[in-house]
């Protein structure tokens, strides 16, 4: 049971005003309604459901993604998913989410996404008329992708120009795909061309070469992880020079191994080099987080004041894909925070 202390904390954490930029459509499935898609759907559960989120590595992560999100096969659920997205936004506080689908995970709308794509904008509607918090779509290529199915996904997403999507993204398995800049580069080059902006994985399995390539081959307004640029000193001087934001998932990181504890975590070497970041929470349903948990995380670890956890906030709502508008709400809000 939480102390009055770690209460109050929570408190202030959730009244933060903070945007996420870094967090999965796929993350944010629960156990209980995947239980009950799988029994409708006379699917097997690949673990008992007391284990159902016990994964081995980011290998069984990703397979698991795979199976999670072929059981959201109706416009309903997908619907419903979205919905739900913004309703865990209001229960953590965050007033704005660019939110990542990739397509490639989701197999009953192969050939379809743009019917996906509606549905989740639907549910997306729905929730902001009820009051709550707005969320727009980066939609992600996988990384073992080839470089004609990546052209393919720009063409499309340039004729809809549908309202909701705000960037192409790119993720999965940097480790076991190799280095995959120089064959998504012409992608990433037509959808900058055509207004989209562009977020980019690296930096997690890879190591500071992959943020190397998300800025300089595929033009990155900003990086998921990135936290192993820390392992070169001129990457990081790159990303401060350049003033390119992380989208850091803490949990995430230590839960896939790619370090032992939060006392090795970089962030807060990072944030003193000057590079900016956020905190994020990646797969807030399948990691069992949420975002004032992680701003939490981060605080006791490294003692972070309440001027750092304003100005990690800041970050986030700056290198949000947002409109001005709530950009501006978000900003006049956070002045006014104070954890007392």
């Amino acid at each position: 049971m939480n102390s009055p202390v770690n209460v109050k904390q929570r408190t202030s954490l959730c009244a933060l005003p903070k945007a996420e930029v870094h967090v999965h459509l796929e993350g944010t499935f629960e156990p209980a309604k995947l239980e009950q898609w799988a029994a409708d759907a006379g699917v097997a559960m690949p673990r008992p459901r007391e284990r159902l989120l016990e994964f081995k590595g980011l290998a069984d992560f990703l397979h698991f993604l795979d199976w999670a999100c072929g059981l959201a096969n109706t416009a309903d659920h997908v619907f419903e998913m979205a919905y739900a997205f913004c309703q865990r936004l209001a229960a953590d506080g965050t007033g704005y989410a660019d939110v990542i689908v990739n397509p490639t995970h989701w197999s009953a709308w192969q050939g379809r996404t743009k019917a996906m794509i509606d549905a989740l904008d639907a549910g997306f509607t729905a929730a902001e008329q009820d009051g709550l918090p707005p969320a727009s779509l980066c939609i992600s290529l996988l990384r073992n992708q080839t470089a004609d199915e990546a052209a393919e996904l720009v063409d499309q997403l340039v004729e809809w120009r549908h309202p909701r999507v705000v960037a192409l993204s790119i993720d999965g398995n940097e480790a076991a795909a190799g280095r995959t800049g120089p064959r998504f580069a012409d992608a990433f080059r037509r959808a900058g061309a055509a207004g989209l902006r562009r977020t980019v994985h690296a930096g997690e399995s890879s190591g500071p070469e992959g943020v190397r390539d998300a800025i300089e081959l595929l033009g990155a307004d900003r990086i998921d992880h990135g936290v192993r640029a820390i392992e070169d000193e001129r990457v990081v001087a790159l990303l401060a020079e350049r003033g390119i934001p992380l989208g850091i998932c803490p949990t995430s990181n230590l839960t896939v191994k790619v370090y032992p504890s939060m006392d090795t975590h970089p962030i807060e070497r990072l944030r003193s080099a000057g590079v900016r970041v956020s905190v994020n929470t990646d797969d807030p349903g399948l990691l069992a987080t949420d975002l004032p948990s992680e701003y939490e995380l981060a605080r006791s670890t490294f003692g972070w004041t309440d001027a750092i956890v304003r100005d990690v906030a800041r970050t986030s709502i700056e290198a949000s894909f947002a409109n001005d508008d709530i950009r501006s709400q978000l900003k006049s809000q956070l002045s006014l925070w104070s954890s007392d």
